[in-house]
């Protein structure tokens, strides 16, 4: 998500150019990839606090560690803050969380494999440095002061930004962790029916990966105290984009949203400038207070698009980002139901069907509710199990017919099984983790670094 942007420095004649640059990402069906994105919490084995950044336990050695590993440095003013290997990347969120941005890869199996890859590199070095990683959507233990920041220029900008904006924005920098995939699209009418149909299914997606319901060692009130998180960070670049249900959505309408949306900064010869709360129209007509005449290039425009946090984020490809970060096996699910859904065009159809008539009302009610409540959220004399379970099936269906088999036969369906069981037991991976606390961990959070990490 934040790793070194690879958008060129052409500069920008026109809004249509921006329109264009998004259409740019329409590609013929046999050209269809997958990239997981997934974040994960450090720790240090001895006292579960989370790694600085510097020092012999640091999350640089953490990275430096891995270049053993074929990775290639990336550094900012002298300090290694990613890493780069056949087009994926390893980078850094702003309190450490440690990110793989994978490759576009063709099927689930080949993503399944990059992610146990990786975690079996980064287990290897972590545990030369007395480390360990945690996969959830909060971060279960330590204030947001008792986090350390990331020597990452952007990120100072943000975290001064961040409270004027939202009361939350600072726990979304420090103390969150998703896991999202990224999905391309044949054209535009392909990619507004995606968009559609994923912004309406997030919610089920947030009930069925809901995995933080700890703040500081207690219990939050929440099943994703992260999904929570986003509707008190910034309300100009959250939520559930209703005009992406309006009539005439495409590539030119998401462009005025994102031209809306304030900027953050400009990169300028090594340097962030700080730019929040500006306009990026200002930037386009050379109207910056802070940089007077200067126009934006394409790669302005590329950081700009990472600093919007819709619940789905249209690039060149459709992010699907309502899931908080777990376990290896939900790494591999996430990428499978949303490609069960949409890479199948039955199963497209089918789950438009299943949500064509949500209202307005209807999509923010799920959307607004799943945080607490999670598959026991209403809708229309049922709940959003009800949903669940037939997107599960839908998804299933979709996987089964894409035949992307492994050695041993099994389709990407075989990936949908965690997912499934947790449906069906109508209890999400929260509210067993509540169970164990309530129950054998007697009060204590401390048992889930050991029992939960990779």
């Amino acid at each position: 998500m934040s790793g070194p942007s690879n958008v060129k420095e052409l500069p920008i004649a026109s809004k249509q150019q921006l329109v264009e640059f998004h259409a740019s990402g329409a590609r013929p069906r046999e050209q269809w990839t997958i990239g997981t994105e997934h974040e994960k919490f450090g720790f240090r084995l001895d006292d579960l606090r989370p790694p600085t950044y510097e020092g012999e336990r640091g999350i640089e050695a953490m990275l430096r560690g891995l270049t053993r590993f074929g990775w290639q440095p990336y550094e900012e003013k002298g300090k290694v803050i990613a890493l780069l290997r056949d087009g994926a990347s390893v980078t850094l969120e702003p309190a450490g969380q440690f990110e793989l941005s994978g490759a576009m890869l063709k099927n689930v199996h080949e993503t399944c494999c990059e992610t146990m890859q990786h975690l079996q590199e980064v287990k290897t070095v972590a545990e030369e440095l007395g480390l360990g990683f945690l996969g959830m959507g909060f971060q279960p233990k330590w204030r947001r002061d008792e986090m350390p920041w990331m020597p990452k220029g952007r990120y100072q900008i943000m975290r001064d930004y961040m409270p004027k904006v939202g009361g939350l924005g600072l726990d979304m920098m420090t103390r969150t962790c998703t896991v999202q995939v990224n999905l391309d699209f044949a054209s535009e009418a392909d990619m507004v029916k995606k968009f559609r149909v994923s912004l309406a299914l997030q919610p089920i997606a947030t009930a069925l990966f809901a995995d933080s319901p700890f703040t500081e060692g207690k219990p939050n009130g929440y099943l994703s105290y992260r999904s929570h998180i986003w509707t008190d960070t910034d309300p100009d670049r959250t939520g559930m984009l209703d005009f992406v249900f309006e009539d005439g959505f495409g590539f030119e309408r998401y462009v005025d949203y994102l031209l809306d949306v304030p900027m953050y900064f400009t990169y300028r010869d090594g340097e962030y400038i700080d730019c929040a709360g500006r306009s990026f129209k200002d930037f386009l007509a050379g109207k910056l207070p802070n940089l007077p005449g200067v126009l934006p290039t394409m790669k302005d425009w590329g950081d700009h698009m990472t600093t919007a946090f819709p619940e789905v984020r249209l690039k060149k490809y459709l992010e699907m980002r309502g899931a908080d970060g777990g376990p290896w096996n939900r790494l591999c699910a996430l990428p499978a139901f949303w490609v069960g859904l949409l890479y199948d065009d039955v199963a497209l159809d089918a789950a438009w069907d299943l949500v064509k008539d949500f209202t307005m009302a209807e999509r923010n009610a799920l959307r607004d509710n799943v945080p607490r409540l999670g598959f026991k959220v209403p809708h229309r004399g049922g709940t959003l199990r009800d949903i669940a379970i037939e997107a599960l099936k839908i998804s299933g269906q979709g996987l089964a017919r894409r035949n992307r088999l492994n050695r041993t036969g099994a389709s990407e369906a075989v990936f949908l099984e965690p997912l499934i069981e947790f449906a069906m037991a109508n209890q999400t991976p929260a509210e067993r983790k509540l169970a164990l606390y309530h129950g054998e961990w007697g009060g204590s959070v401390d048992p889930l670094f050991r029992e939960f990490a990779y």
